[in-house]
């Protein structure tokens, strides 16, 4: 269970904890538990600062916690408060990346959902990047015809191997599955079982997806199609 570890402080020397802070990461690198690390300062007092710092479990947050260099910057710390911090442990209950689930939700529509509806997921003023055409597709009714154009020529549903997110992006590793049912690129419809691995970058605004860039085999596809290899 990923565990969270909230330490709340008060100082006037924040410049001086943050240079505390860097030392600590360059003199743990390689023996720090410790996953992500975010703090913030309060908008309505500007002496008022929390550190939020995640791990995967509880047992490795004691295990960083036991560091000798965790135990002398701490020293350090309380040293540059104003008074002494508080600490609150917290088992994660719920961890939600929204652009992910709105990520993962674009995907599993693709193949199923009506090329009219495909903006449902999209900002007007969307752009789509396929190193496969000359130009990125920019606004929702350019992506719309070249959705329905695979739509068309296959029956696809995509798979979710992996993603990863960071502020407002999302890289989805995915594999796709279909059935060559229609014209595609010339190719009269084969019947043909074919996948196709790939990521796709993704920058999200308001909920939506503004920005895609995709990566992926082309030419292993036409490969499976007959076209190249011949």
């Amino acid at each position: 269970m990923t565990f969270v570890q909230l330490i709340d402080c008060r100082t006037s020397r924040f410049d001086e904890m943050n240079r505390l802070m860097d030392r600590w990461v360059e003199q743990t690198k390689g023996k720090r538990t410790a996953t992500h690390d975010v703090i913030g300062k309060d908008r309505s007092d500007s002496g008022h600062f929390v550190e939020i710092v995640e791990f995967a479990s509880y047992e490795d947050a004691m295990r960083n916690s036991n560091l000798p260099e965790t135990d002398r910057i701490f020293q350090e710390m309380v040293a540059l408060c104003d008074e002494t911090p508080t600490f609150t442990d917290l088992d994660v209950v719920r961890d939600e990346q929204l652009n992910c689930l709105a990520a993962r939700g674009f995907f599993e529509d693709m193949g199923r959902m009506a090329p009219e509806d495909i903006g449902d997921h999209l900002t007007d003023d969307y752009v789509d990047d396929d190193p496969s055409y000359p130009e990125p597709v920019r606004g929702v009714e350019g992506i719309r015809e070249q959705y329905a154009g695979w739509r068309a020529a296959f029956d696809f549903a995509f798979r979710i191997d992996d993603q990863m997110a960071q502020e407002d992006q999302v890289c989805t590793r995915w594999t796709w599955s279909a059935r060559h049912n229609g014209e595609f690129l010339g190719i009269a419809a084969t019947g043909q079982d074919v996948t196709m691995r790939g990521m796709t970058w993704q920058r999200f605004r308001d909920g939506r997806i503004c920005e895609s860039h995709w990566m992926y085999d082309r030419a292993g596809l036409l490969e499976q199609l007959g076209v190249l290899g011949r």
